[in-house]
């Protein structure tokens, strides 16, 4: 961690993208306490419970029919039922029926929300993995039983065909559904975005989001674009390894925390981060180059999106001469007039508040001033 961080955050002047419908909220507040800025584009909508008559059928019938087994999956879907079937004037019949039967809840959250609404869960796992909760079943033996799963939006590959495979029935209880975005314009500009690299990092939270995100990309014919992005330069991170499938079924790399949840999920993008900036010894001064900012020895400076583009480039052949075409061809809709990059040039200048960090070569062009002991400058060959 660089000692300046407590200052302006270890994440001050990058961009990550939210995708999340559920709890955008709370990641979005997360990263902007660590210095970053957030671009949301919700990739899905979620059903509200009470308007869903798939859950109410569901719901009806196993109060009818009581299953063997039923598993909770989410605190906020098992929650979100409970108070569903209380809407539907049904609540009573179906905290009666999970009295009479075994209830299994996956990990300590779901317990939690079981015991909130006066039940006590027959087991859970210590961690939070569907495969534990498999196994048990398994173990047990499940041939002739039926088990009732509440559905949690992700899929959980291959769970329901192991129990199919091993004699059991199994019944999905649909507690929300994802569906496409009402507005689709916000999730067109995050794809936009994706592809000029305005973003240092995109976040999934679900599978589904990121099916929606891809689905989206290749209905408006910019999925190769999109997928060239997120390979090279945008870092692509996932809250745990079922979310980031769709990503590595096209090839993509992710990071994920250790722990599902979305406090590490930052926590990986403030170790990821800071690591992949260009840092160079510039005219005496250390120079740190990030997303959409520059750190001065230590002190966080913001730069145009402008200056910006100038900068990555400069920075790519550092101490080398680079020409006013190849700077013009650049910068973010660049026309044919060098008198930009000169306006972009003053600005990035004056952002930067040391101006001989750039020198002007005459008729040739500019060069980042890389103090001559540098050993990152290009060999040119």
């Amino acid at each position: 961690m660089h000692d300046d961080d407590a200052q302006h955050g270890p994440l001050a002047g990058f961009t990550v993208g939210v995708t999340a419908a559920r709890r955008a909220e709370e990641l979005g507040t997360l990263l902007t306490r660590r210095g970053a800025a957030v671009l949301h584009a919700p990739a899905l909508r979620i059903v509200p419970l009470a308007d869903d008559s798939e859950l109410l059928a569901a719901t009806k019938e196993l109060i009818d029919n009581a299953p063997d087994v039923v598993i909770a999956t989410t605190a906020i879907g098992f929650r979100g039922w409970v108070e569903a079937a209380d809407g539907w004037g049904i609540g009573d019949g179906l905290l009666e029926l999970l009295r009479g039967i075994e209830l299994l809840a996956r990990g300590p959250k779901v317990k939690g929300a079981i015991r909130a609404a006066g039940l006590t869960e027959s087991w859970s796992p210590q961690s939070e993995s569907m495969a534990e909760v498999l196994d048990r079943l398994l173990g047990e033996g499940v041939s002739g039983r039926r088990i009732a799963l509440q559905l949690h939006g992700e899929p959980l590959p291959g769970f329901v065909e192991s129990l199919r495979a091993a004699g059991a029935e199994v019944v999905g209880v649909p507690v929300y559904r994802w569906m496409p975005p009402e507005d689709i314009a916000p999730l067109d500009r995050m794809l936009d975005v994706t592809v000029a690299r305005g973003l240092d990092a995109l976040t999934f939270t679900s599978a589904p989001a990121v099916a929606s995100y891809l689905n989206r990309a290749e209905a408006r014919g910019m999925l190769p674009e999109v997928l060239d992005a997120l390979s090279h330069d945008v870092v692509t991170a996932c809250v745990g390894p079922v979310t980031a499938l769709p990503l590595q079924a096209k090839g993509i790399d992710t990071v994920q925390p250790e722990r599902f949840r979305l406090g590490p999920l930052v926590q990986v993008l403030c170790a990821q981060l800071p690591s992949r900036a260009r840092t160079l010894p510039v005219a005496g001064h250390t120079v740190e180059i990030r997303g959409h900012a520059v750190l001065v020895d230590g002190a966080l400076r913001p730069v145009p999106p402008a200056g910006m583009a100038l900068l990555h480039t400069l920075a790519r052949k550092p101490g080398w001469v680079v020409s006013r075409a190849d700077l013009l061809r650049a910068l973010p809709g660049s026309g044919t007039d060098e008198h930009a990059v000169e306006t972009a040039m003053a600005r990035l200048r004056t952002a930067l508040g040391v101006p001989r960090l750039i020198q002007t070569v005459v008729k040739r062009g500019y060069r980042l001033a890389l103090d001559p002991s540098a050993d990152t400058k290009y060999d040119g060959s």
